[in-house]
């Protein structure tokens, strides 16, 4: 068989059994074989590599992408030194995701700005990147995602899907209060992953002042019962967090427009003279 017939074939074949990495690569990595004199075994062991290396990428990216995260912020981004000093203490240990593996809850509860949502978003993104399931949603759209599921006889099916993330993020609970439907609908399917999956919350409220958005003193014990079972709480009162990075967003700004202010000065004399 001629050498561009080979080829085709090899392409071909890869379309049908769907290898497109292989597809797209299998020429140069010859080329690359025949050079570095590698054996047949080799050749095509780093060939299959590059295609699984290429499919848990995509997959990856297509779990960060159905987690529905609002923006993308990543653990590295963080300056741990600026963490309140629980968060600090237990920065570590929450980088193993370990929490999920053992099934247990995390809260992060403090005053607004001292990285709550960035530390949520950045485990999360984590645990996608380590093969986990994720679903990021906040209270608010949470209880109507659910009321509107209730009203299209369609919330037995989220209720299945809700129960076998591996780890769902609920951002601002706290924010704004709810009505009893919404607190019911709440209760009950956080419930349904307590001691089973793991559930990120994110408040802006001590647990004393939960009654005040649930509005009901028995569901509230009932509810925080369940979720601080045996969970990792993280005391988030600080100083802010964004409150540090806007101001050193502003002075660099101000660095930026004094140096465009030098260099147009210099600029003008250059002219002048």
């Amino acid at each position: 068989m001629k050498k561009s017939a080979m080829s085709d074939t090899i392409y071909q074949y890869c379309r049908e059994i769907r290898l497109p990495t292989i597809r797209e690569c299998f020429q140069a990595q010859i080329q690359d074989a025949t050079t570095r004199d590698l054996s047949y075994g080799a050749f095509l062991a780093e060939l299959l590599q590059k295609e699984w290396d290429a499919r848990q990428q995509t997959a990856q990216a297509n779990r960060i992408r159905r987690a529905k995260f609002p923006y993308k912020k990543y653990l590295e981004d963080l300056s741990v030194r600026d963490l309140p000093e629980d968060a600090q203490r237990k920065y570590k240990q929450l980088k193993t995701l370990q929490f999920i593996e053992e099934g247990r809850n995390l809260i992060l509860a403090g005053n607004p700005g001292t990285g709550k949502t960035h530390t949520a978003i950045g485990l999360g993104i984590k645990a996608c990147e380590k093969g986990y399931t994720v679903w990021f949603t906040t209270v608010p759209l949470l209880i109507n995602h659910m009321k509107e599921c209730r009203s299209e006889r369609t919330l037995r099916a989220f209720e299945t899907r809700f129960k076998k993330y591996d780890l769902v993020i609920v951002d601002e609970m706290g924010y704004i209060s709810f009505d009893k439907e919404g607190a019911e609908l709440l209760f009950t399917h956080l419930s349904l992953r307590a001691g089973q999956k793991s559930t990120i919350i994110t408040t802006n409220l001590s647990f004393e002042r939960w009654g005040e958005i649930f509005q009901d003193p028995v569901m509230t014990a009932a509810m925080i019962d369940r979720l601080t079972y045996q969970a990792y709480l993280i005391n988030m009162n600080g100083n802010s967090y964004r409150m540090k990075e806007t101001k050193a967003w502003l002075a660099q700004q101000q660095l930026t427009d004094s140096s465009s202010a030098t260099d147009l000065d210099s600029s003008q004399a250059s002219e002048t003279q």
